[in-house]
């Protein structure tokens, strides 16, 4: 195969966060491959940028969770889900989420907004789950790391079935 003569690279590092991503583009080269990389690339940007600024997703995750339980994926879904973003609730999710810092408080609320909205299947921008339903070819990248329960033992998991 012939070397690739355009790139898009992409490297950060931050910390104990590292993210390297790379596609070589050659005349073969799809449109919609490198806007899969780009996709990729601000997916990485998007979900750390929350941690850096110092909000805490984790009690939005679960207000979001809980508001949008038995909803299901349809526009009326949507609508009922939306609405939930100004409730109590959901305000002291973001309090919660920024501890009180006002300055992170609309961040926070766009994260809430966003997560509603995505819970449902619904995309704000171009993902590459999207992408990948759309173009089987893209595939999502598998998940890095040990995968749950990897680390069991065989005689752990023997024992669990014979339970």
């Amino acid at each position: 195969m012939d070397e690739p003569d355009q790139y898009i690279d992409f490297m950060a590092k931050y910390k104990d966060w590292v993210a390297i991503k790379r596609i070589g583009i050659r005349p073969d080269t799809k449109p919609n491959e490198i806007a899969f990389y780009l996709a990729g690339i601000r997916g990485s940007i998007d979900r750390k940028a929350y941690t850096i600024l110092g909000i805490n997703t984790a009690p939005i995750d679960n207000y979001v969770k809980e508001a949008t339980k038995g909803l299901g994926k349809s526009n009326d879904a949507l609508v009922t889900a939306v609405s939930k973003y100004k409730e109590s609730a959901a305000r002291s999710a973001v309090e919660q989420a920024t501890a009180g810092n006002k300055d992170l408080q609309r961040f926070a609320e766009a994260y809430l907004l966003n997560q509603l909205i995505a819970t449902l299947g619904f995309e704000t921008s171009i993902s590459q789950a999207a992408m990948s339903k759309v173009w089987k070819e893209l595939k999502l990248p598998k998940p890095k790391g040990r995968l749950p329960g990897s680390g069991k033992k065989k005689t752990d998991v023997a024992d669990e079935a014979d339970a």
